[in-house]
């Protein structure tokens, strides 16, 4: 049996931090004279204690040098206790807050996905809606630093080919996890405030321009109101297009290019790729709301970029219903979801790397049929890829559909249809945030779903933000036993 004090050391360190951080939507609350602060202060109160117990209980058992068991237990573990004690202020503060559904809304918001089963956002507390928002801010630079220091050491889903140049420590998790976190940090913290700006800029009030930096950084998604940015049509659709882009780029290039090395950034093929493709989509949807929904061209483009940005980085804003332009643009949003942005980034899904990989072996089979005595392997970047990234993408994909397809039948068999089913199981995997359909779509949320499928959706989502594998391992006997 391996030590687990390593890991429950570090859980209660991030829990008591949690705790700590409750004091500024409490701070708010207080200032607002708002009763609500009291949940923040009693839900602090208890993160903290129990945290702080844990870490000192775990503290002579710390090492910096984790076993493979540990990493994986650890990666899974802060995003499963997070979202427990992240919940606490909307049970204690909220009167119709059930637990399923303060889970369900905490795990959505450390998890980045952004759906919500909270109606009547503009009337709610401003520290439970600021509270909302933090949570996704945190979550989205915590899987910068999960996607840079721990995915290449468990080598899932082909994110050993990132093992980092821009921060060698020695083999060391928990000292490359800090360094990592110490580099990235004041450049998140700068493009949120920038972001924030520009909204205010852009004719957003404080506090609206806030929350959105934070979770337009996060590619969260979460709103401080029921109709998301339709409430805040015009410039501020083109600044949320341009952070949001920001936000679903390698970080590591941003250090780079702070560092003055613009090089990586810029001849990075992911990046590229990404760009290119939010392009092409733009220019698709704008030119079909112009010729076949007969709409201008400027609110086409600005409703087409907007839209296909939100939803292929994975932060699940929406202007409109665009369910409402025709089955086509219903159908391609669904797919554009299950693109991703670039790895080491806040975005979410499948990610574009994994494609070019994949299109990349693809076209080797192709010239292996017509050229079987020739010697061809798949490249990436510019370098080939091995085996073992090889088959670790392949793998993902496998069972991203695997996974896809079972919690869209655990959801059917609770009573849903199989639009809110599918895409439900969709959205939740893949962190984007709004599904298809009349209740989950763009224009609703996921209050009216049943609380098993409720549960089933906050599964998926820690599923799919720890990039599948990683949770699927710890639930295998071979894990134990090792």
């Amino acid at each position: 049996m391996f030590d687990l004090r390593p890991v429950g050391y570090v859980i209660g360190l991030l829990v008591a931090i949690l705790g700590a951080t409750m004091l500024i939507p409490m701070a708010v609350d207080m200032a607002a004279g708002n009763p609500n602060w009291r949940a923040f202060l009693e839900s602090a109160i208890i993160t903290g204690l129990a945290g702080g117990l844990v870490a000192l209980a775990c503290a002579n058992g710390t090492d910096d040098r984790l076993k493979l068991q540990q990493i994986f237990l650890l990666t899974s573990g802060v995003w499963l206790v997070l979202p427990v004690f992240a919940a606490l202020p909307f049970v204690l503060g909220l009167p119709d807050a059930r637990p399923v559904d303060a889970f369900f809304e905490a795990m959505s918001g450390m998890t980045t996905t952004g759906s919500t089963v909270f109606s009547g956002l503009d009337d709610l507390p401003r520290g439970t809606l600021l509270w909302r928002s933090m949570l996704q801010w945190f979550g989205g630079i915590g899987i910068i630093v999960v996607a840079m220091a721990f995915l290449p050491e468990l080598r899932v889903g082909g994110m050993q080919i990132f093992r980092s140049e821009a921060f060698e420590t020695s083999g060391k998790v928990l000292p490359r996890a800090a360094q990592i976190a110490s580099q990235i940090s004041w450049i998140y913290v700068a493009l949120t405030v920038a972001c924030g700006f520009a909204y205010g800029a852009a004719g957003m009030g404080a506090f609206d321009a806030l929350n959105h930096a934070l979770t337009t950084m996060s590619t969260g998604g979460f709103s401080t109101r029921d109709a998301s940015f339709g409430a805040f049509q015009g410039g501020a659709e083109y600044v949320a297009s341009v952070f949001m882009i920001f936000a679903s780029l390698p970080f590591v290039r941003y250090v780079q290019l702070v560092a003055g090395h613009a090089r990586p950034l810029l001849r990075d093929s992911q990046v590229w790729t990404y760009l290119s493709l939010i392009f092409g989509l733009v220019l698709l949807m704008a030119g079909y709301r112009v010729l076949v929904n007969a709409d201008n061209a400027e609110h086409a483009f600005r409703e087409g970029m907007f839209n296909v940005v939100s939803i292929i980085s994975g932060t699940g804003y929406a202007s409109t219903d665009y369910q409402l332009w025709g089955s086509f643009p219903m159908i391609a949003f669904f797919f554009i979801g299950l693109i991703g942005g670039c790895s080491a980034s806040t975005a979410c899904s499948v990610k574009v790397f994994r494609y070019q990989i994949l299109f990349s072996a693809i076209r080797v089979r192709i010239k292996e049929i017509y050229a079987p005595h020739g010697v061809f392997q798949p490249r990436f970047d510019g370098r080939p890829v091995d085996d073992e990234v090889l088959s670790s993408v392949m793998s993902f994909f496998v069972f991203f559909v695997v996974t896809l397809g079972l919690t869209s039948v655990l959801l059917s068999a609770t009573g849903l249809d199989a639009t809110t089913a599918l895409s439900g199981a969709a959205t939740a995997l893949a962190n984007i945030g709004p599904g298809l359909g009349e209740h989950i779509g763009p224009a609703g949320n996921f209050a009216g779903l049943n609380d098993p499928a409720k549960w089933i959706l906050s599964m998926a989502m820690l599923i799919g933000r720890l990039e599948l594998l990683v949770v699927f391992a710890i639930l295998t006997t071979q894990f134990w036993r090792a």
